[in-house]
């Protein structure tokens, strides 16, 4: 029965081809691809492929992960032309021989495959990502605010985003407009106006109700299409206008 089951193994090992973008502002005036044969299972991630290189190849590959479970949104990336999560995507997925991975578009490249995410930080942070409550003090027999299965329904496919930044990468108004607030903020600013316990609706609409706000938006759909955690930051961006035009209260 071992004998079979090594058979088995051997027949599902195959290797492919890495296509590594390589650019270092620094040092380099334009993107360069390298290429490295890697092995695969049926079960591979492309981290996993990107990993093997810079473990067994050349360590000096950038790129950034952590939890590799599809929570952090760290590893991000372009991977056959497409954002996704490198943790999330096994290269069986990809039907192809060969797989390219390249920095976000949007972002400015730290090297590699590492890109700055201060742009998407700035913007989160300022759709004050926040319950906002002008509540002054607690009463003594203060409890947590209930919520309704109704009212929680309202929001809660927003709450999953993990702020990876495929959804700006995708997004072609982040690609010719460097002040729009972007799919992902305004994805978040939704989720908060829509929630119950939220005091802060209006401080938040006029924060995206200017011309790099909301109206900049163009509903390609691109935004929810990579989304790896059905965010649907389009649906949002759509329903949030919703309350811009008094449509929603």
């Amino acid at each position: 029965m071992a004998q079979v089951s090594d058979v088995a193994d051997n027949q599902s090992s195959q290797t492919k081809t890495l296509r590594i973008a390589r650019y270092n502002p620094e040092k380099n005036s334009e993107k360069q691809f390298m290429e490295f044969s890697v092995p695969v299972e049926k079960w591979t991630t492309v981290l996993e492929t990107i990993l093997n290189v810079k473990q067994h190849q050349d360590h000096s590959v950038g790129v950034r992960y952590s939890c590799r479970q599809a929570t952090c949104g760290s590893c991000g990336m372009i991977i056959n032309g497409k954002p996704r999560l490198a943790c999330f995507t096994k290269v069986s997925e990809l039907d192809s021989d060969v797989v390219t991975v390249e920095p976000m578009n949007n972002f400015p490249i730290i090297r590699d495959l590492a890109v700055k995410f201060e742009r998407l930080f700035d913007t989160h942070h300022k759709i004050k990502p926040y319950l906002d409550r002008d509540d002054t003090e607690l009463e003594s027999d203060a409890k947590e605010f209930l919520q309704s299965p109704e009212e929680l329904e309202q929001y809660i496919q927003f709450a999953n985003c993990i702020k990876c930044g495929l959804c700006n990468s995708a997004c072609p108004t982040m690609a010719t407009d460097s002040s729009f607030v972007g799919p992902q903020a305004l994805a978040q600013a939704y989720r908060y106006v829509a929630d119950s316990r939220d005091k802060g609706k209006d401080s938040r609409l006029k924060i995206i109700d200017e011309s790099h706000g909301i109206w900049r938006c163009h509903f390609a759909g691109s935004c929810s299409q990579v989304c790896p955690k059905g965010v649907d930051p389009a649906m949002g961006i759509q329903l949030l206008r919703g309350y811009m035009l008094g449509f929603r209260s």
